[in-house]
């Protein structure tokens, strides 16, 4: 007698594309997804003003052209601009840069399809939740080598585009896996500074659109993407938590669990930047001056030594990684902006940054990667000592920005490359909820 084969169980991949797809969207989060989109580009348009954006936008326009038309390269071209400036969203569990990877992707496809501005941040939601529901999988043993936002990018940027390209979910099925195929990128370019992380974003954003183009074509990818014996999981994650992909379905969309950044340096720092200002206040308050500290003690989680233990800073980039000056700004400088990682604050800072100790303790190692907290000590002089703690920065989702502060932040940003009116943009980005088109950036 023959006995039928029982049916295979669905793939983490087919699991996911389920999982988003049925997920319910309301207002609140259409309008936190236009929120996020117009951080995203405002953060693409001011990587312009940067030494990586002049050379990517020379690239873009030498000849023989670069600019290609399609939306691919467009994607590309978009994500590296976003991920320059360090001021983009961060998605703490996952420790994926959702932002730059899934808005340019989704913004690229969607201009050139016409897609309107709700479907547009529908498809901003699901690829969101593809990349973070991956990075809350790949385990923190992974983020020492890779990079999260380079190798779970992939999967978001494809989600977005399945969702505006409307493949049936067995070709999404195949868009996830040959995106997940594509997955790389390494953090050896911080020994020396490289530019390597703004490639990153905009190969991850590029990548998903093209495995998404190719699946409504019918090329296929393979389904165990991530839990098969040679795949992502296996090859890059030696203690991955596979069922973290589609552990508590019903929770909110991860796009709303994403926090935004008040300061354009790693997010690693901004705990200590947050505790340092505070304390900044409170001792001018109390008469004293710079000249008074005599030591500075960080107390925080292990992932934010491993990328930013960096006492001595020799760039603006490497000062954006580095605790030490992250720490010596917010306690000298009236604020923490892009000033403050250039020339003249390393050298005003870099007296203090060197009497500043880092290292890793609970409660904050113990946290991580759900709260990303710390303690900042400053010991003066004088014996007495000054204290701030914080469990969450400023911009996560327990203490978010205001719309206000949002628009506010992205109005800097937009200023900041060149925009002279950047009412237009903010007011078309505000309007995509209501179904309108997508504004012409003059992104080049």
């Amino acid at each position: 007698m023959n006995h039928p084969h029982p049916a295979a169980s669905p793939s983490l991949t087919e699991t996911l594309v389920s999982l988003i797809r049925t997920k319910p969207v309301n207002d609140a989060d259409i309008e936190a997804a236009a929120l996020f989109t117009l951080d995203a580009v405002a953060n693409s348009l001011a990587g312009r003003n940067s030494e990586p954006g002049r050379i990517l936008l020379d690239w873009w326009r030498a000849s023989p052209s670069n600019a290609a038309p399609d939306p691919g390269r467009e994607a590309f071209l978009m994500g590296a601009l976003c991920h320059i400036l360090e001021t983009d969203d961060l998605h703490r569990e996952s420790v994926v840069h959702p932002g730059c990877v899934v808005i340019p992707a989704a913004w690229a496809l969607a201009r050139k399809r016409g897609a309107n501005g709700r479907s547009f941040l529908t498809s901003v939601l699901h690829g969101f939740e593809a990349a973070a529901r991956v990075g809350m999988a790949v385990g923190p043993a992974h983020y020492k080598i890779w990079h999260n936002t380079a190798t779970c990018g992939p999967f978001g940027s494809a989600m977005a585009a399945a969702a505006l390209l409307g493949l049936e979910d067995g070709e999404a099925v195949h868009a996830l896996g040959n995106a997940g195929s594509q997955s790389s990128g390494l953090w050896q370019f911080l020994e020396t500074g490289a530019m390597t992380k703004h490639l990153h974003a905009g190969h991850a954003a590029e990548a998903g659109i093209r495995a998404a183009e190719l699946a409504a074509f019918g090329f296929t990818g393979p389904p165990k993407i991530l839990e098969g014996d040679k795949g992502f999981f296996r090859a890059a994650c030696p203690d991955a938590d596979p069922e973290a992909v589609v552990r508590d379905a019903s929770a909110p969309w991860q796009l709303t669990r994403t926090s935004i950044k008040p300061w354009p340096s790693c997010r690693h720092t901004h705990p200590t930047i947050d505790a340092t200002e505070e304390l900044r206040t409170r001792l001018i308050a109390d008469g004293h001056t710079p000249e008074d500290i005599a030591a500075v003690e960080v107390s925080t989680y292990q992932a934010a030594l491993d990328v930013c233990d960096r006492p001595t800073a020799t760039s603006d980039y490497e000062a954006k990684f580095s605790l030490q000056h992250a720490v010596a700004a917010g306690l000298l400088l009236p604020g923490v902006d892009f000033e403050a990682f250039g020339p003249e604050a390393r050298q005003r800072c870099a007296d203090l940054a060197a009497r500043v100790t880092v290292g890793a303790e609970n409660p904050w190692t113990s946290a991580y990667p759900k709260s990303w907290g710390g303690r900042v000590r400053v010991k003066l002089t004088g014996g007495e000592e000054y204290e701030a703690v914080r469990t969450n920065a400023k911009g996560d989702p327990e203490a978010p920005l205001s719309r206000n502060e949002m628009i506010a932040k992205a109005e800097m940003l937009l200023r900041h490359g060149g925009v002279s009116a950047p009412a237009f943009i903010i007011d078309g980005i505000l309007a995509l909820p209501l179904g309108s088109p997508l504004p012409d950036l003059g992104l080049t």
